[in-house]
């Protein structure tokens, strides 16, 4: 058996054979020393033993040495084959990458040049084309601006026009009046409506138009229709409204509103004379922003109607009211034509019953006719048989013998159909 502390010893030294030789001869040197402290003859056999490890150590650490050496020496020559091949190879790499750089370098310079020189000669073209385009446009611009300038001059030159019409009253007025003259025009025939017309007897008031009613009866009632446009309460209403003056636009409201109350209290008054006219008559604003102010204000336009009879109406609303009087004066005449249509109808009728009985009567003696026709062929028939051995003459010698003139013929010729209409009759 092995002592427990030489067998710990032993699994203590490292695996290196130089290093484990080592420390195996130290190992042996301290068992022999305690070997001699406790037994002479165990202490020779194992100072024997220890000897021969030692030798047979030192022998292996020879060999590991000289080869070690020579390992040494072999790799020491290969690092130097080695070295002096990457330096030649390197060399040869350095050198011939610089070639290729070189030659990398030229190429690049020579293309980056022609690629300068399309760009050049592209970017010119480009920038010459793009600055005439540019020039022209600005040259187009610069015309169309002039000619907007000479539109908007010739437009300011209206507007002030417009603003020298509309300062005159009477000229608003007119304005108004032939806005709906135009209307009136271009919906009604002629005898529809009229211009100017006084409603009442023995009074100069005038109504500036009206417009015939489809009424059944002999009586037809007129429909009174007058133009109005405040300019001035409007104006100052659409100043303060852009101001944003809220006192200046209620206040333009309410001169607004009285404005109206008045003109409908005057043609209330002048143009609503039943039965000349209807019970309503008509107050027409020319625009649709003055419309929609008088429709804006609470309960207005409905009062008007109430109070004084009369409808307000912009260029929106009154071609519906205008077109809806069309139409019942269309159906009007459409019923009250509808009689003579009908008696016309019933003449045609008659006349064509007669026509009838003709057409009968001429058709039995044409029938007549054309027997008396077949009867006679057939009496030349049988005379043509009974002389056909006699030679016929020609048509002259034949005129010449009956002494019948060729001109006869021709007149016969010309005008059967009347001889035998005649006969048949």
């Amino acid at each position: 058996m092995q002592d427990p502390s030489l067998a710990g010893l032993l699994a203590l030294l490292p695996r290196d054979p130089l290093l484990a030789g080592v420390g195996a001869l130290l190992l042996l040197g301290l068992l022999n020393l305690a070997l001699l402290l406790r037994r002479p003859r165990a202490q020779e056999r194992l100072l024997l033993l220890a000897e021969q490890a030692a030798a047979q150590h030192r022998a292996e650490a020879e060999i590991t040495r000289g080869q070690l050496l020579a390992s040494e020496r072999a790799l020491a020559g290969s690092l130097a084959l080695l070295s002096r091949s990457m330096m030649r190879d390197s060399g040869e790499a350095r050198a011939l990458l610089e070639t290729k750089l070189r030659e990398m370098s030229e190429q690049a310079a020579h293309r980056l040049g022609a690629i300068q020189t399309a760009v050049n000669e592209t970017l010119a073209a480009s920038v010459e084309k793009q600055m005439t385009s540019s020039f022209q446009r600005v040259i187009d611009q610069f015309g169309q601006v002039q000619r907007a300038m000479t539109d908007v001059q010739a437009v300011t030159a209206q507007i002030g026009d417009l603003k020298r019409i509309f300062s005159n009253v009477k000229q608003r007025g007119t304005w108004g009046e032939t806005h709906l003259r135009a209307l009136l025009e271009d919906m009604f025939p002629q005898g529809g409506w009229e211009a100017n017309r006084k409603l009442r007897e023995g009074s100069d008031e005038a109504v500036e138009f009206a417009v015939v009613m489809p009424m059944r009866g002999s009586h037809r009632p007129l429909l009174a229709l007058d133009a109005k446009f405040p300019t001035e309460d409007y104006d100052r209403l659409l100043l303060a409204t852009e101001a944003g003056d809220l006192d200046g636009e209620r206040a333009a409201r309410r001169g607004l509103e009285t404005r109206l109350r008045l003109e409908a209290r005057k043609i209330g008054e002048k143009y609503v004379v039943p039965p000349v006219t209807v019970d309503f008559a008509v107050m027409y604003l020319p625009t649709d922003g003055l419309y929609v102010e008088a429709a804006r204000i609470p309960g207005l336009i409905e009062a008007l109607n109430r109070e004084h009879r009369v409808l307000v109406m912009g260029p929106s609303l009154a071609p519906a009211l205008l077109r809806t009087i069309l139409l019942g004066t269309l159906t009007l005449s459409i019923e009250q034509r509808a009689v003579e249509i009908q008696n016309l109808l019933a003449a045609v009728r008659a006349e064509m019953l007669r026509m009838d009985a003709s057409l009968g009567k001429l058709a039995v003696n044409a029938e007549r006719m054309t027997k008396s026709v077949e009867a006679v062929r057939q009496r030349t028939r049988a005379m043509d048989r009974k002389l056909r051995g006699v030679t016929a003459l020609g048509a002259a010698e034949a005129d010449a013998v009956l002494e019948i003139d060729p001109s006869d013929d021709d007149e016969e010729a010309g005008a059967p159909a009347s001889s035998s209409i005649a006969a048949g009759t």
